[in-house]
């Protein structure tokens, strides 16, 4: 009986953000805090269509939603390390060889990707940095660099101008967003 009372808190453990025993008055208070938790109103499908969809952009957001949080956080440490650097060919010098080293980093990941998830991972991109993939790319690469960017996306009729919308057009790719941060999908 110890132990299955020991196993049910172990997978109790996983929705827990953290806890503490406390000593108040001889009374032993334990406290815990959980992670919140979203309640939605359960999805209805019109057609296999919209299904598909959903549970694509499941699969994506899962796939994406990591590495969009690394690569904003290298994107924070580059901002950084670049502020610090006292003239324009020196920033470009460390650029580069920074440029070199995440392209090693995320090259294998990248290359086997789904066209879906590479348009998630700029919409997650916007979502983690309110900047779209346009003006990333301008940032670090230049203007020409992300007008050529844009053309080969409007090619394939895409758009790294566009903006993430939370509340409208990407709402379902938001709830999928909260549900899988949460731990609930």
């Amino acid at each position: 009986m110890g132990l299955a009372v020991g196993m049910n808190m172990l997978a109790a453990n996983q929705y827990l953000d953290s806890c503490m025993i406390r000593v108040e008055n001889g009374d032993t208070l334990y406290m815990a805090w959980l992670h919140e938790v979203w309640v939605y109103p359960p999805m209805r499908f019109k057609n296999k269509k919209q299904e598909r969809f959903y549970w694509r952009t499941v699969r994506d957001v899962k796939k994406c939603l990591p590495y969009a949080k690394m690569i904003t956080k290298d994107m924070e440490y580059a901002d950084r390390e670049l502020a610090k650097l006292p003239d324009k060919k020196s920033r470009k010098k460390w650029w580069k060889a920074y440029e070199r080293h995440l392209f090693k980093k995320y090259e294998k990941d990248f290359r086997g990707m789904y066209a879906s998830q590479g348009m998630m991972l700029m919409k997650l991109m916007d979502r983690e940095t309110d900047r779209t993939s346009y003006e990333l790319i301008k940032q670090y690469k230049g203007k020409a660099s992300a007008n050529f960017w844009q053309f080969v996306a409007k090619l394939f009729k895409n758009d790294l101008k566009e903006e993430y919308d939370a509340a409208d057009k990407d709402r379902i790719t938001e709830r999928v967003i909260n549900l899988v941060e949460a731990g609930q999908l």
